[in-house]
């Protein structure tokens, strides 16, 4: 197996690439005159539609109140759900979830890196 290492730095070589490439991408985009004109009406339509969004989001006021309520609650609950799987996982119990539809759901974790 290779080392950490070895694979984070080819990780970070293959970002910079990337990036490199995509630059590449965003000129030629920003040099034709095409979809600059595209962008233009692009952002015409989406000034109109965020227009008619707030008209009705007014006149629907208590619903989108409840349903950023329910989201509040469904973040808090999937947290809660979080924890309670951790520790029974660290109990060394076995996890297996159920919905209605009889789909059977295992927890998946993942280990990611952050700079320090």
């Amino acid at each position: 197996m290779a080392d950490v290492q070895q694979i984070f730095n080819k990780i970070k070589e293959r970002q910079k690439e990337q990036k490199t490439l995509k630059q590449i991408y965003k000129d030629v985009l920003a040099n034709s005159q095409e979809y600059q004109d595209i962008l233009e009406e692009l952002d015409t339509l989406k000034a109109k539609k965020k227009k008619v969004e707030e008209v009705l989001k007014s006149e629907l006021r208590s619903e989108i109140d409840q349903l950023n309520s329910i989201k509040v609650d469904i973040d808090s609950e999937k947290e809660i759900l979080s924890q309670a799987t951790l520790t029974k996982i660290l109990k060394g119990e076995p996890i297996e979830l159920i919905d209605e539809n009889n789909n059977k759901y295992e927890p998946i974790f993942s280990v990611r890196f952050r700079k320090y």
